[in-house]
Parts: structure tokens; C-alpha cells; sequence
């Protein structure tokens, strides 16, 4: 399955953005998820829709072997050993049957097939393996998220946000994955004038903006910083559900 049209132009264009001011995860989120997901040496887990990798880094740390799989060029050039990037998509993961113990996708799910990734991902799974879903919100009423909102509403057609799909009904409505398990975190970054800025535009509906008309958008952002750098507040919101037989 292709990608996404909006995610194809807006992430290949915006990679170095996306590498440099798209926050990480917390350790905390990530050692839950290690442990949940049990990985250690000699177990596999495959990142799907990795990016540049921010989520395959950080889980090296578990001894685990990792894979990347990410279909667009310029993000996978950011990913280097000793994780292993792959070129493919959710819809089709180049790897064999039961080859991975685990599966993750941070800040990627709303832009799949979610029925067809779902099938793909369980079949590259080993029985007792499980699925783990990720994401970084903008911490809702906190005022610099809200500022960063107003200015860029007004292009969020295009934008898919997690909360308003039907990802959660397609996993728990199936018979491929159990019950969602979740687990939430508290994350954030200071950023920058430079910082803020690339945070934004690494946001694919603003990075497929005209020349212009992104330069006008960011240069709002920057305005945000005209006191000294913000701390830009997040939600990590951690899911697992285990593969069914």
C-alpha cells in the first residue's frame, strides 16, 4: 500500500526537522514497555513506521535486537546501526513469519491501513508476541501547546490525529490482538526560537505548506520564544495487546 500522500511529502520534506525537535520518549515509558513487552538479548522487536528512529534508539537499551522498518528515504537515512532499517510499510513488512517477538509503532498508526497492518503485523509476530502502539500529545489547557494551536488550526484538514480514527475500534473489534493494556506518561522539551520552529514544522500539514506560507507560520512559532525558550508539554500515551493464536 502507498503512503499516505500528506505524510510521503510532509515527513520526507521536514526529516531533519522531524530528527531534531520531534520530543523522545520517557525513560519510564520506555522501561514499561521493555519489561511488558519482555525484551531482552536474543529477542527481536520490530519498529513499524520508525521515522528517523527516535523509538528504535531508545530501545536498544533492552539488549534487544532492532529492526526499523520505514518506507520513506529521507527519514530511514537518520537511522543508523546498530539498528537495522528496512524499507517497507505496516501493509507490508519485509521481514518473514514469526520472525519478531515484538512489534512497535510510536507516533505512526493513524496513518495506516489499520486492518491490513493489523493482519501484516500479526503474521511477522511469533505466538506469545505482542503489539505496542505510542504517542507524544501536546498536553491539553497547557498554554504554550494552546498558542501553538491557534496558529496552526487553520491547515489541519489534512492532519489524521489519533483521537479521531478508527484505529481502537478496528484492534479491539478483531481477533488477531487481546484487550488493549495502556499506559500513560508524563513527557516535554524546552525549545528554542530555531527549536520551536522545527518542532512545527516537522508537523506534516505545515511542512507541505508553500514556501511562503510556511515561512509565515514558523515565524509566528517563533514569536512564542521572544521571552527565552518554552517547555513544550506532552502526554505519552503507551498501548499493548498481546497476538491471539
Amino acid at each position: 500500500m502507498a503512503v499516505h500522500p500528506v505524510a510521503s511529502a510532509g515527513f520526507s520534506r521536514s526529516a531533519a526537522a522531524y530528527e531534531r525537535a520531534r520530543p523522545t520518549y520517557p525513560e519510564a515509558a520506555v522501561d514499561w514497555l521493555s519489561q511488558r513487552l519482555g525484551l531482552a538479548p536474543g529477542r527481536t522487536v520490530v519498529d513499524v513506521g520508525a521515522g528517523t528512529g527516535k523509538l528504535s534508539r531508545a530501545l536498544l537499551g533492552s539488549g534487544a535486537e532492532v529492526l526499523a522498518v520505514e518506507p520513506l528515504a529521507n527519514m530511514r537515512a537518520h537511522i543508523a546501526a546498530p539498528v537495522r532499517a528496512l524499507d517497507g510499510t505496516a501493509e507490508s513488512i519485509p521481514l518473514p513469519d514469526a520472525s519478531a517477538d515484538a512489534v512497535t509503532v510510536a507516533q505512526a498508526f493513524h496513518w495506516f491501513d489499520a486492518e491490513a497492518a493489523l493482519s501484516e503485523i500479526h503474521r511477522v509476530l511469533r505466538p506469545g508476541g505482542a503489539l505496542a502502539l505510542l504517542w507524544n500529545t501536546p498536553l491539553a489547557g497547557d498554554a504554550c501547546n494552546q498558542a501553538i494551536e491557534a496558529i496552526i488550526a487553520p491547515y489541519r484538514d489534512a492532519a489524521l490525529p489519533y483521537g479521531s480514527v478508527r484505529w481502537r475500534h478496528v484492534l479491539e473489534r478483531g481477533s488477531l490482538f487481546g484487550t488493549l493494556e495502556q499506559a500513560t506518561f508524563a513527557n516535554s522539551q524546552m525549545l528554542d526560537a530555531q527549536g520551536l520552529a522545527a518542532r512545527v514544522q516537522s508537523t506534516s500539514f505545515i511542512s507541505v505548506l508553500v514556501t511562503q506560507e510556511r515561512d509565515r507560520v514558523l515565524a509566528r512559532v517563533s514569536e512564542l520564544t521572544a521571552e527565552g525558550p518554552v517547555t513544550v508539554r506532552y502526554v505519552t500515551d503507551v498501548y499493548v495487546a498481546d497476538r491471539r493464536p
